[in-house]
C-alpha cells in the first residue's frame, strides 16, 4: 500500500511540474475560479452580513457585539478595526460586495505567497495542495483566509529586514482576531529588534484609532471593552459546537468523551513543545529551520484554539506544506504517505468525497480533520529539536 502511494504521488507531482500547471497565471486563475466558485453559496452568506454589519454598526455607533436577528443569526467577534477592513465591501451591494470579498481574500493570500521567500516549487506546491481548503473557506467567506496571509506575510518581511511592515500585519492581525499575534514568533529572527518593537507600539496606536475616524473615541473605546468578554463567552460556547473547536482540544475532548477536564493539560505542553526548538540557536542561520518554525506557528494555531473551524485549515494546510517542502533532506516515503493523509482527511474532510454516514459520524463529530495535522506537527517537533538544517544535508 505504501509503495502504491508513493507511486501515485509521484505521478501526480510530476504532472503538476509541466510548464503549464507551475506558471503564476494558470495558479492565479485557479485562485480567482475559486473565489467565484464561492459565490455559489451566496444563500448562505450569513458570515458576510455579519462582516459588513460590523461597519455600519461602528458606523452608527451601536455595540459591535449585539445580536441582530433582523440582520443576520450570529454574532460579531472581530475587533472595531475590522470595520476599516470592510468597508469598501459593506458599501456595495450585498451580493457584488461578496463577490469583490471573496476575490480580495483569495488574492490577498496569494499575493503574500507570491511575494515571500518561498521557492516556486514551494509556492506551486501550496497553490494545488491547499486549492480545496481554500474553497472551502471562500464558502463560509471567512477571514481566516486573511489570517493565513498576514501570519506568513510578517514572516518573510522580517526575512526581508522590513520589521515595519511585519509590525504591521502582527498588530492588524491581532486587532482583528487575535490569531495575528502568533506573527510575534518570529521575533528572534528579527535583525532590528528596536525598531520592531518600536513599530509594534506605533502601529499599536495607529491601528487602535483608526475606526475613530468613522465614529469617535469614546465609541471605539467601549467597544473595545466588550471585545474580550465577548471572546471569552465565544470560548465556552465552542467547546460543544460542532462546527467550531476542530481541534486538537476538540478532537481530545471528543474522543475521551470527556468534557470537563481543563484544555491547559494540553496548551501548556503544546507550547513547552512549541518552544523547544528555540533553545537551538545554532540552527537559526538555516532558512530551512526557520521556515520550518514558520509552519510549526501556522499548524498551532489551529491545533491550539477552540475558536478552530473548518475554514480556518487554509491556515494550517499552508504550514504543513511548508513543513514538507522547506527542509533539506529527502522526505521518505512515511512522509509522502502523511501528506496524502493529511490531504483527504484535514483538507476534503468537508467534502462529499467521504460518504455522508461517515462525515456526520465520524470525521465532523470527532474533530478528526485535526487528527493529521497533530501527527505533523508532532514530527515536525521532533525534527526541529534533532535535525540538521544546513542546506549541506541531504
Amino acid at each position: 500500500m505504501r509503495d502504491k502511494i508513493y507511486t501515485a504521488y509521484n505521478k501526480v507531482s510530476t504532472f503538476l511540474v509541466k510548464p503549464f500547471f507551475a506558471e503564476q497565471r494558470t495558479t492565479m486563475v485557479l485562485w480567482v475560479i475559486l473565489a467565484l466558485l464561492g459565490m455559489t453559496k451566496l444563500h448562505h452568506d450569513n458570515n458576510f452580513k455579519v462582516f459588513r454589519g460590523v461597519f455600519w454598526h461602528t458606523l452608527h455607533q451601536t455595540s459591535l457585539f449585539a445580536a441582530y436577528p433582523e440582520e443576520h443569526f450570529d454574532y460579531n467577534y472581530y475587533g472595531p478595526v475590522y470595520s476599516i477592513i470592510i468597508a469598501p465591501f459593506a458599501l456595495l451591494p450585498e451580493w457584488v460586495g461578496l463577490l469583490f470579498w471573496l476575490v480580495f481574500l483569495a488574492m490577498w493570500l496569494y499575493w503574500a505567497i507570491a511575494k515571500s521567500g518561498l521557492t516556486s516549487h514551494q509556492k506551486n506546491f501550496i497553490y494545488w495542495f491547499c486549492s480545496l481548503a481554500l474553497l472551502d473557506a471562500l464558502f463560509m467567506q471567512q477571514f481566516n483566509i486573511a489570517i493565513a496571509a498576514i501570519v506568513l506575510s510578517s514572516f518573510f518581511l522580517i526575512e526581508k529586514e522590513k520589521d515595519g511592515w511585519a509590525a504591521f500585519f502582527i498588530v492588524l492581525g491581532t486587532l482583528v482576531k487575535i490569531y495575528g499575534i502568533m506573527g510575534l514568533a518570529f521575533f528572534f529572527f528579527s535583525k532590528h529588534k528596536g525598531k520592531f518593537i518600536i513599530s509594534l507600539i506605533l502601529w499599536s496606536g495607529v491601528l487602535f484609532a483608526l475606526p475613530m475616524v468613522i465614529s469617535n473615541p469614546d465609541y471605539i473605546i467601549t467597544q473595545y471593552q466588550e471585545w474580550l468578554p465577548s471572546l471569552a463567552g465565544k470560548n465556552n460556547l465552542n467547546m460543544d459546537a460542532m462546527g467550531q473547536n476542530i481541534s486538537l482540544l476538540g478532537m481530545t475532548h471528543r474522543i475521551s468523551g470527556n468534557h470537563t477536564f481543563s484544555d491547559l493539560w494540553l496548551i501548556l505542553p503544546g507550547i513547552v513543545l512549541f518552544l523547544l526548538p528555540y533553545l537551538r540557536f545554532n540552527q537559526y542561520k538555516h532558512l530551512a529551520f526557520r521556515e520550518t518554525i514558520l509552519a510549526s506557528t501556522l499548524m498551532f494555531i489551529i491545533l491550539f484554539s477552540t475558536g478552530s473551524e473548518a475554514s480556518g485549515y487554509i491556515i494550517a494546510l499552508t504550514g504543513v506544506c511548508i513543513w514538507y517542502t522547506a527542509v533539506p533532506w529527502q522526505r521518505s516515503r512515511w512522509d509522502i504517505a502523511l501528506m496524502v493523509f493529511v490531504f483527504i482527511l484535514s483538507g476534503m474532510g468537508n467534502s462529499d468525497i467521504w460518504p455522508k454516514v461517515i462525515r456526520k459520524e465520524l470525521v465532523q463529530p470527532y474533530a478528526l480533520r485535526a487528527l493529521p495535522v497533530t501527527i505533523v506537527w508532532l514530527r515536525l517537533c521532533y525534527e526541529m529539536l534533532r535535525r540538521e538544517y544546513s542546506p549541506t544535508i541531504k
